[in-house]
């Protein structure tokens, strides 16, 4: 497939993740970048309308932030919309593609990519309510429903009703027969059908998400769509998003490093643990992955999961991992420095 011109508003996202892109995780990786779009978990209408907690809760520091939202009653998704736009959210997207049961049974998730109408029908009411931009997240099929022309219908109802960003999973998703995990791996990925809806749909943002695991990755991607999305490998590594802001937002502030990193989240961690129910371990289990390739990494994992869940602990867990961190990278530079003179020696 030929490349298009790479577009001038290009977005590199960070996917929505159940039980992981909670409000400390995007705390912790804006200060990783200060551009990348940050998605929250999945909330449903129900949760926001009902519910006893604060499902809209961020930090106005995590901006640009969206709210991915799941429900497929145009009223609710409506009112919801308003909240997220009250609260201050910079968009609010839909989610299309989740193939749980339980998402299943509410009638939102993966399961409406056979009913491209219902989207339809709660964009247009979303968007009479809000003036933020109301978007799509989708796979690329489900179930037998996966052939390219049941994609485009799809994406062409839906963006006919007023929405011109999708965020695509390049894979199908198995509504029965596959585990949600399983559907995170199994389906094969097929970048080549995103890439075609780019060109058969060149005045909608499209953006691909799945399987990308590192920034060359993205840049080849970005030969052919508008965006990419980056799930795990972010939550795994998270330092790979300290390239992107210069890389492909020409912001060129210098970058932190993994230990101002730390020193701003132990500040962070201050001022949250005061909160009920508040544990260290709610905002440090996001952070294990943070030393990803560099010396002592395993040590620093092994530290935060040892003792992050200890009764009475508080936010000194931080500032111990790091100093045992950083006597284990000591120690690996001296045995570098010996072996390299026995070597010479």
């Amino acid at each position: 497939m030929k490349p298009t011109t790479q577009p001038l508003n290009r977005t590199i996202s960070v996917a929505p993740m159940l039980d992981w892109t909670d409000k400390h995780c995007r705390y912790f990786l804006r200060q990783i970048s200060q551009h990348a779009l940050l998605y929250t978990e999945m909330v449903t209408t129900g949760a926001i309308i009902f519910g006893k907690g604060d499902y809209l809760a961020f930090n106005d520091a995590e901006h640009p932030v969206a709210l991915q939202l799941g429900g497929s009653d145009p009223v609710d998704m409506a009112r919801c919309a308003v909240l997220a736009q009250q609260r201050g959210y910079d968009e609010v997207n839909i989610n299309v593609g989740c193939p749980s049961d339980r998402v299943q049974n509410g009638r939102f998730g993966a399961c409406l990519m056979a009913e491209p109408d219902t989207v339809a029908t709660c964009i247009k009411a979303m968007q009479a309510e809000v003036d933020i931009p109301v978007t799509v997240k989708s796979r690329i099929g489900i179930d037998q429903m996966d052939e390219y022309e049941d994609l485009t219908r799809f994406i062409d109802v839906v963006a006919d009703s007023g929405c011109d960003t999708f965020i695509v999973h390049a894979r199908k998703a198995w509504l029965k027969g596959l585990s949600p995990k399983e559907n995170r791996d199994v389906p094969p990925l097929m970048y080549d059908r995103v890439y075609h809806l780019k060109q058969q749909f060149p005045d909608l943002h499209i953006s691909i998400n799945g399987g990308v695991k590192t920034l060359d990755d993205t840049d080849l991607h970005l030969n052919y769509i508008d965006g990419v999305m980056i799930g795990r490998e972010v939550y795994s590594n998270p330092y790979i998003l300290a390239e992107v802001d210069s890389r492909y937002y020409q912001d060129n502030h210098s970058i932190p490093s993994r230990h101002q990193i730390v020193h701003n989240m132990i500040a962070y961690a201050q001022t949250q643990l005061d909160e009920p129910y508040a544990r260290i371990w709610h905002i440090a289990r996001h952070m294990l992955g943070l030393f990803q390739g560099q010396p002592g990494a395993r040590i620093w994992r092994r530290y935060l999961s040892q003792n992050g869940t200890q009764k009475g602990v508080g936010v000194e867990l931080l500032s111990d991992a790091l100093a045992v961190l950083d006597e284990a990278q000591l120690q690996a530079e001296k045995f570098q420095s010996e072996s390299f003179i026995n070597r010479v020696g």
